[in-house]
């Protein structure tokens, strides 16, 4: 998947075939994290047409980690893939600064390889941990 791409053609790339009921709780469409604080109940509607709430502490959280012209381009949720076969995650990082946020949660330099994080269980576990409402898993049949 080329990084470059806007959200809603990652969104059908993901949305086609079999993994189309893994996938019916991704939302329609990411927002931003500095959008998401002018909102009573900051969401993004699903796929499925539930409501995906995100945790006004996980907000802060991040906007703690960026500045305010990052927060105007972290789109919300952050996706993780999870492929078949695979022992590490990935984090999709289209940009910079989802590159920056995952680094800050984990304390440490990563690598963005073809606009994805590799994660391995134990920082994914960290990320959720920290995260749990602003990432989502996206499903991938990629081997």
């Amino acid at each position: 998947m080329d990084s470059g791409l806007p959200y809603e053609s990652i969104l059908q790339k993901y949305l086609t075939g079999e993994l189309r009921v893994l996938n019916a709780h991704l939302p329609g469409s990411q927002k931003l994290l500095s959008d998401l604080w002018d909102e009573e109940y900051p969401h993004v509607l699903c796929n499925d047409g539930s409501i995906h709430l995100f945790k006004r502490k996980e907000l802060k959280y991040l906007a703690g980690l960026i500045d305010a012209d990052e927060q105007k381009m972290l789109s919300l949720p952050i996706l993780i893939e999870v492929s078949a076969g695979r022992t590490e995650m990935a984090v999709l990082c289209p940009g910079e600064v989802e590159k920056k946020v995952i680094q800050k949660v984990l304390d440490m330099p990563l690598d963005v390889r073809e606009g994805r994080i590799a994660l391995y269980r134990p920082q994914l576990a960290l990320v959720r941990r920290l995260l749990r409402t602003t990432t989502q898993y996206v499903f991938s049949a990629q081997l």
